[in-house]
């Protein structure tokens, strides 16, 4: 199963950021077409989980054991609820300094966002 081989990286694709593996910082102004960021495959062959836009998830935007916020409190405590929802990935606007795994950010689910999208999915 996926999560036996997660691990413990910062990335998907590992500990290390080169800047090769994402569409994050500005670089290209948009979302980059799929499969461009080969380097940033996570173990599972994902790609592009980081980068491009803020993925939604169902998850409401609640503290879990061990919640350091990040980087600073009134980005995430403020919000913490039913109401709101995680997004997770970071977008082509996003410093990766934030773009690690475990870093989530937030939004109202009925809200346009425009770095913001989902990712389809099925199994394989």
């Amino acid at each position: 199963a996926w999560h036996e081989r997660r691990g413990k990286d910062r990335f998907p694709w590992g500990g290390e950021w080169t800047g090769y593996e994402a569409n994050l910082g500005h670089r290209r102004f948009s979302p980059a077409p799929a499969g461009s960021y080969a380097g940033g495959e996570s173990r599972v062959g994902c790609r592009q989980l980081t980068g491009d836009v803020w993925e939604w998830t169902s998850s409401h935007f609640l503290p879990y054991p061990g919640f350091l916020a990040f980087p600073y409190p009134e980005f995430s405590e403020v919000y913490f609820g039913d109401e709101y929802r995680v997004l997770r990935g970071g977008s082509w606007a996003t410093d990766s300094v934030v773009a690690r795994s475990s870093f989530r950010s937030w939004d109202l689910p009925d809200r346009r966002h425009l770095f913001a999208g989902f990712r389809c999915a099925r199994d394989g």
